[in-house]
């Protein structure tokens, strides 16, 4: 059932919700004779994209327009006002991934953020590269439950105190997900703990609210909006967190990382609403605690508009105002105009002409660099994340293959979490290794025995393949048969020789599978310093054309005693 709050609808909604939540320190004095006024913007998992796609949509000219009007707008009714970012900057468009996102931080600052989450993919690349971007970045990047191992102390800082025009000092705290250790390459995160955020942030809130430094504590968080808090194998998010702190503890929580837009049908059991850009949107809350999220990408800026007097604050509106996102049909294909131009579902957003001519110096530069075709294929390379998570595919296989030979290994391994992509049939450009590997991770050689072999190849092969485990192991270079339900492997042939118990085998694996990523093993290997897509990028530069035939897999990996062929169910 489709259903869209509009107007006086929504309105009436929000003041209902609102009336019932006080915040639990006394007001700053101006707050208790007047009303003041606070607007909070946002947005989170913007993942690289700095600039606009090729149908003109989002980009962070636009957004700086667009934020620049608002603020305007909230300035002319007496309001202040935060920009806060829920986190995942990295990642995500090669143009950003090969500058570690200078682009996007360089955006950031001309935006005038305000403060940052710090995600879990902030962490896809040594720390050095995060510092670098610490540095960069004009704003503070936050985080209360990262900490150093061996000091003791928060990596990040935990909150900053924003004390307003007219007085009102707000609190944020920022919040990471638990599971970053596990998302990303553990050799990153070797030195650095990530502890349960709703303890840290119940820590935190109690020593502001006891020194009376603020008078709202907002979180902008890195964890994850689940309805109802039905998380399923993610760690707990925003609604458990908000659910086990005292009621109305921290009165919003602006976040990231399950990238959704947080608008709910309250009249259906809070679920989430079918939102489409321009609709209303009403966002979640839970136990006196508002929540928020933005989708992903910069395709929305979030606007909150808030009153606070006595004590008690109210949500006067909300609305996720979409950034120049094209009108689509029921296929997703683009609505144009008789002239052959998208049509936009607002009225387009120009772009601000000294960010655009800043982002468009470092867009040439990434184009330059990623342009070049390098190859070329008869077909498409299968990466998709329902296939490659599921089933051995050709673009397993070739980049297994590629990994092998550079390393001079007798049979290769990826996880197929670290393939995020197809590639598509025709010219291959440096663009396109990148999209498939974004992570930047290593690959690493690993020797062992073939007895020990048989028993580390049992615990990742007989993973069950769902579809959207990334653990899932793509093999080339092996012949064997595995058990699902004895959990064990019958290896038949290594680099095309009989396998031996007895003999010594290498293999190639990706850094982050070795260090434990994914729930792997941790073993030892040799790290060459040989960056995947590089790896994949020179094999492909050697071979000039594919045919991906040679690449297709012919049942060399089989599995027994499943409900499917392809992997253990």
């Amino acid at each position: 059932m489709k259903r869209r709050w509009k107007g006086a609808v929504a309105l009436a909604l929000l003041m209902l919700l609102s009336g019932c939540h006080a915040s639990r320190n006394e007001s700053a004095t101006a707050c208790r004779e007047q009303v003041c006024k606070l607007t909070v913007l946002h947005t989170n998992d913007t993942h690289g994209r700095f600039w606009h796609n090729s149908d003109g949509e989002y980009g962070m000219a636009a957004q700086k327009t667009l934020v620049e009007r608002l603020r305007a707008e909230a300035r002319a009714a007496g309001s202040s006002v935060l920009l806060l970012s829920g986190g995942d900057v990295n990642t995500g468009v090669p143009e950003s991934d090969l500058q570690d996102a200078e682009p996007d931080f360089v955006a950031m600052n001309s935006i005038r953020y305000d403060a940052m989450a710090v995600g879990n993919h902030e962490f896809d690349n040594p720390l050095a590269v995060l510092e670098k971007q610490r540095k960069w970045a004009q704003f503070p990047m936050l985080s209360a439950n990262i900490y150093d191992k061996a000091s003791g102390k928060h990596y990040f800082d935990p909150y900053k105190i924003f004390t307003l025009q007219d007085g009102l000092r707000v609190a944020v705290v920022g919040l990471t997900t638990e599971d970053t250790a596990q998302l990303v390459d553990p050799d990153n995160v070797k030195t650095l703990a990530f502890r349960d955020p709703t303890t840290e942030a119940a820590a935190q809130i109690r020593q502001i609210r006891a020194g009376k430094q603020a008078d709202l504590v907002l979180a902008i968080t890195h964890m994850g909006h689940y309805a109802d808090g039905q998380h399923g194998s993610n760690a707990p998010g925003d609604v458990e967190m908000a659910r086990a702190l005292p009621a109305g503890y921290l009165d919003a929580i602006i976040g990231g990382h399950s990238q959704n837009p947080v608008c709910m049908e309250p009249t259906l059991g809070n679920r989430y609403a079918d939102f489409q850009p321009g609709d209303d949107c009403l966002p979640d809350q839970q136990n006196g605690t508002w929540i928020m999220q933005a989708h992903e990408w910069g395709k929305y800026v979030g606007r909150a508009q808030f009153d606070y007097q006595n004590g008690k604050l109210t949500l006067t509106r909300y609305e996720l105002i979409p950034v120049n996102l094209v009108k689509r049909d029921a296929t997703n294909s683009v609505i144009k105009d008789r002239e052959g131009k998208a049509r936009f579902v607002q009225e387009e957003i120009v772009k601000d002409p000294v960010l655009y001519r800043t982002l468009e110096a470092y867009q040439a530069k990434g184009e330059e660099e990623l342009g070049g075709v390098i190859a070329a294929s008869d077909g498409v390379l299968v990466g998709e994340r329902s296939d490659v998570r599921s089933r051995q595919t050709n673009l397993g296989r070739l980049i297994t293959t590629a990994s092998v030979e550079k390393l001079g290994a007798d049979f290769g391994i990826v996880n197929s979490g670290g393939v995020r992509a197809s590639i598509a049939a025709g010219d291959i450009r440096y663009r396109d290794v990148l999209t498939v590997h974004p992570f930047g991770n290593t690959v690493n050689k690993a020797t062992m025995q073939g007895s020990e072999l048989e028993h580390y190849l049992a615990k990742i092969a007989t993973r069950a393949a769902t579809g959207k485990d990334g653990g899932y192991p793509q093999f080339g270079g092996i012949e064997m048969q595995v058990d699902c339900q004895a959990k064990r492997v019958t290896i038949h042939a290594i680099g095309g020789k009989p396998f031996d118990a007895e003999a010594r085998y290498s293999f190639s694996i990706p850094s982050f599978s070795a260090a434990g990523g994914d729930g792997y093993p941790v073993i030892s290997t040799l790290n060459a310093g040989l960056v995947d897509a590089g790896v994949l990028k020179d094999y492909l530069l050697a071979r000039k054309r594919l045919h991906v035939a040679d690449y297709e897999p012919a049942g060399e990996v089989s599995f027994i005693h499943s409900a499917s062929t392809t992997g253990c169910e």
